[in-house]
């Protein structure tokens, strides 16, 4: 989580490991806007749940704060625009003003921050960001952005929604593009968990009618042949923008395919075989923190909750006076907070693991990519799994802190890890960790969901 000094958090959540790197002068203002876009999500997060109406206004708060523009690689077609007051969209998407992009590290603090706040906000800027580095992980050009191979609806800071992978064959044909004079035409239908009613941009993966390969196409929604559905009424993850999308017909320009995986997986590169793992860690850091943020309203409840009575132990005086002074709940606040932690440390060495391959850029090898894959997959399988529990125990700590009884309805913090953690399956990732480990196998690269 982000912390700025000085400052005294209005919800304050459990500190586990740092998540933001040294400041420097250009990146000294997004701590602060991202605590106060935090702060202002957390202060109706309970009655927007509620309503389970599409994101727009959410959406409002974050291109007003600056966060789409923000969130989108470092020096986007070789500019670094660092002047908080430039203006990066003539639309008026870029909001306080341009920025170069974020690294990782920057990305992952702001995203795990807004999650603690709003858990499905948290992951429809994840999936923002991870689509914004499209035409980097399977663009020709790679990273020779200067020449202009990077769309300026990326370099613009809009906010993008959709996906790259291709839907498992039972949920449908998923999404084709058969050449024309001048481009392809898109069609089919494709649910999508993120930014299909707010999104400015779909960034969709689809099947060449022509070659076989997955090709990654920019999509403006607003096209008359696109037709979305909205999902709002979910377990959790709400206000994501979920839903289905129909296509028909719509036309895709050469310039707007971002680039393409092969028919042959065993052809792709390693370097594009980052961005499954890429998308798999940033949520990661959403189920992380959506795990702080109910330990960290769970304990409010809990310090406000009468001392409870004393008894005949030793050192019943001294828990008596303090707020929730039973120690076996002092235990349990011990337990769940050290999960926490654990599950941020392995986060944190997969963040920097991912972060390197990055840097390493095309030059990366198969070996380099397993080693990220198997990180990227324990901090999977352990945030998964913390993120479950703790939401589940604070419910038992705070007793009736539900949506039901007008209090703090701790339970959307639970419904919202449930539905996020429910898209990958921790024993698929166990696996892949322990045949890395005794055979030294490579994790699989899938463009599957």
């Amino acid at each position: 989580m982000l912390e700025v000094a000085g400052t005294v958090p209005t919800k304050p959540v459990v500190r586990t490991a740092a998540l933001d790197k040294p400041a420097v002068p250009d990146d000294a203002m997004w701590p602060r806007v991202t605590r106060e876009v935090a702060d202002d999500l957390a202060a109706d997060a309970i009655a927007r749940d509620r309503a389970g109406k599409p994101p727009y206004d959410e959406v409002a708060r974050l291109r007003e704060a600056g966060l789409p523009a923000l969130l989108t690689p470092p020096a986007l077609l070789g500019r670094g625009l660092t002047d908080p007051g430039a203006s990066l969209d003539p639309d008026g998407h870029g909001g306080r003003g341009g920025h170069g992009g974020a690294d990782w590290r920057t990305a992952t603090a702001v995203i795990r921050e807004i999650a603690a706040a709003d858990g499905s906000i948290g992951e429809l800027i994840a999936r923002h960001y991870v689509l914004s580095w499209s035409s980097r992980f399977f663009g020709a050009h790679g990273e020779d952005l200067a020449a202009g191979h990077e769309p300026p609806a990326l370099a613009h800071g809009r906010l993008l929604g959709g996906a790259t992978d291709i839907p498992d064959p039972e949920a449908g044909p998923g999404l084709t593009l058969s050449p024309t004079a001048s481009g392809h035409l898109l069609n089919g239908s494709r649910t999508f968990a993120a930014g299909v009613t707010v999104a400015d941009r779909l960034v969709v993966g689809a099947t060449s009618t022509h070659t076989g390969e997955l090709l990654i196409a920019l999509v403006n929604p607003a096209h008359p042949g696109v037709l979305a559905g909205t999902d709002n009424d979910r377990l959790g993850q709400r206000l994501t923008g979920a839903g289905s999308v129909d296509f028909d017909n719509v036309p895709v320009g050469a310039g707007d395919i971002l680039g393409a995986t092969p028919r042959d997986e065993h052809a792709v590169s390693a370097y594009t075989a980052l961005a499954p793992l890429a998308l798999r860690l940033v949520l990661s850091h959403v189920a992380l923190g959506i795990a702080e943020g109910a330990l960290a309203e769970a304990r409010d409840v809990s310090r406000a909750a009468r001392p409870a009575p004393r008894s005949a132990a030793p050192d019943a005086a001294t828990y008596a006076v303090r707020p929730s002074g039973d120690p076996y709940l002092l235990l349990a606040y011990g337990e769940l907070a050290t999960a926490a932690h654990t599950a941020a440390a392995v986060v944190e060495r997969a963040t920097d693991a991912l972060e390197q391959g990055l840097r390493t850029g095309r030059d990366i090898g198969m070996d380099e990519r397993a080693e990220i894959a198997v990180l990227v997959a324990a901090a999977e399988a352990v945030t998964g799994r913390s993120a479950v529990d703790i939401t589940t125990r604070i419910l038992e700590l705070t007793e009736a802190a539900t949506s039901f009884d007008g209090g703090p309805a701790l339970d959307r913090f639970w419904r919202n890890a449930r539905a996020l953690t429910a898209q990958s399956s921790p024993a698929h990732r166990l696996r892949d960790i322990g045949d890395h480990y005794l055979n030294g196998t490579h994790p699989p690269f899938t463009a599957r969901s």
